[in-house]
């Protein structure tokens, strides 16, 4: 069905009726996803679809008719013009988890980051599905911030970096655009995959591999995500006598130049 634009704030869907204001609730998500909606233009919305159907299917959500259903009335209400941060959602209902979109304004967009350089063991419960472990990461920017930080990187036990906690991680050896394995428990992110397909079609080298923070070190990283497209690393903020150094960010400037140019207008 077709709904005229909506105001900011938090509401939930119902089959038939679609999208109605409903009270701000807390409690922890089952699924969720969020992107820049920049004057109607998006980065790969049916990517942040496909992967929002899925994970509802994953952890036992509405049936696929139903959450289709949704993204169309969702879509169709996304104001068409400013900058929105908007999210959808898959809350615990009161019989059946509830479908609902998080209308909210684009905060302030970020062009590099400074990041903690004292790894965070990943706490997630659920690497794999965006939503569960919102609370928990958000947690882990705190005492990031605290250390005059921006970001976290979390880790495995044994060192291994994964991502960010709200930024998949991305770094530079020579020629070659680097990544975590996908055998780690990271999620799979929209922007991250825009790259790595923009990096194959350029006969740039992709390769996975597992390094420790120190790795990292004096190279050009890049923590990626929806809201803020590429953002690569400045600083490296930490207590040790040998802090880290930031590599200069020569690759970023035409990266983030062709991200902001494949946002494409909503159906």
């Amino acid at each position: 069905m077709t709904q005229p634009a909506i105001a900011e704030g938090l509401l939930a869907w119902s089959p038939g009726r679609g999208l109605s204001s409903a009270p701000l609730s807390g409690g922890r998500l089952l699924v969720a996803d969020s992107w820049l909606l920049r004057d109607g233009r998006v980065r790969g919305f049916a990517r942040h679809r496909e992967r929002f159907l899925r994970a509802c299917g994953d952890c036992g959500g509405p049936p696929l008719r139903r959450l289709v259903d949704f993204w169309q009335d969702m879509t169709a209400a996304l104001p068409r013009t400013g900058e929105w941060f908007p999210r959808v959602e898959l809350a615990p209902g009161a019989q059946e988890p509830e479908l609902r979109l998080l209308l909210r304004p684009a905060p302030p967009l970020g062009s590099g980051l400074r990041v903690w350089a004292e790894g965070q063991l990943d706490p997630r419960t659920v690497p794999r599905r965006k939503g569960p472990d919102l609370d928990t990461l958000a947690r882990v920017r705190r005492r990031a911030s605290g250390e005059g930080a921006e970001e976290a990187v979390l880790i495995t036990p044994s060192g291994v970096v994964l991502e960010g906690t709200t930024s998949s991680l991305l770094w530079w050896e020579d020629d070659t655009l680097c990544l975590p394995s996908p055998q780690l428990p990271v999620l799979a992110g929209v922007t991250a995959g825009l790259v790595q397909d923009r990096a194959r079609q350029s006969g740039i080298r992709i390769a996975h591999r597992e390094r420790t923070l120190a790795d990292l070190d004096g190279r050009e990283v890049w923590l990626v995500n929806a809201l803020h497209g590429i953002r690569p690393v400045t600083g490296w903020m930490s207590p040790s006598e040998r802090p880290m150094r930031a590599a200069p960010a020569v690759r970023a400037v035409e990266w983030r130049q062709w991200l902001d140019g494949i946002m494409e207008p909503l159906d």
